[in-house]
């Protein structure tokens, strides 16, 4: 080290572990994936990464399918989702202000329907392949096709907040603590 260097970084200086990018990939793939695969994409050696994985998957982050040739592992959707649903509840917001924006998310779908008189995302794309469509509309449909697909999901998770208001309020609100 020279005179003018520190032997400690501040928290925005460190430098992400093998294991901070294992745990990193493994909450943000799409589909499931082998532990060779995730070790990989995070250049980190497989034996430690399987453990990493290991430890997501008893602590309920990730979900491990041992069904086909090789076992994958994929984000616990579900949990996902709850949480999402608990940060919805947490963020300030109404139940009257999250059933406004759901208002909103299926009229966005409805337009879309009425627009190309389709029933969903995939139909939609079907569409790019039925019609003489230039390049630029073909990227629109699948653009939206993608957003639709997302709104989806946003849709159940903030519907399921709403559903739920009650019950996941924070335990301040709740009353007695569950014993």
């Amino acid at each position: 080290m020279t005179g003018g260097e520190s032997s400690s970084e501040g928290p925005m200086e460190r430098q992400p572990t093998g294991e901070d990018r294992v745990r990193m990939i493994a909450r943000q793939v799409s589909e499931p994936r082998t532990a060779n695969w995730i070790a990989s994409e995070a250049d980190w050696s497989h034996e430690p990464t399987k453990r990493v994985l290991e430890r997501l998957v008893d602590n309920g982050v990730l979900h491990r399918d041992d069904t086909g040739a090789h076992t994958t592992y994929s984000p616990d959707y579900r949990r996902q989702a709850l949480n999402e649903a608990i940060r919805l509840r947490d963020s300030g917001h109404t139940v009257e202000d999250l059933t406004k924006r759901l208002t909103e998310m299926n009229a966005r779908i409805r337009r879309w329907e009425d627009e190309f008189d389709v029933e969903s995302p995939n139909h939609l794309r079907g569409t790019i392949a039925d019609q003489g469509l230039d390049v630029t509309e073909e990227d629109r449909r699948r653009e939206i096709a993608r957003e639709w697909e997302q709104l989806q999901r946003r849709i159940e998770i903030v519907g399921f907040a709403i559903r739920e208001w009650d019950f996941l309020a924070p335990a301040t609100e709740c009353g007695e603590p569950l014993r």
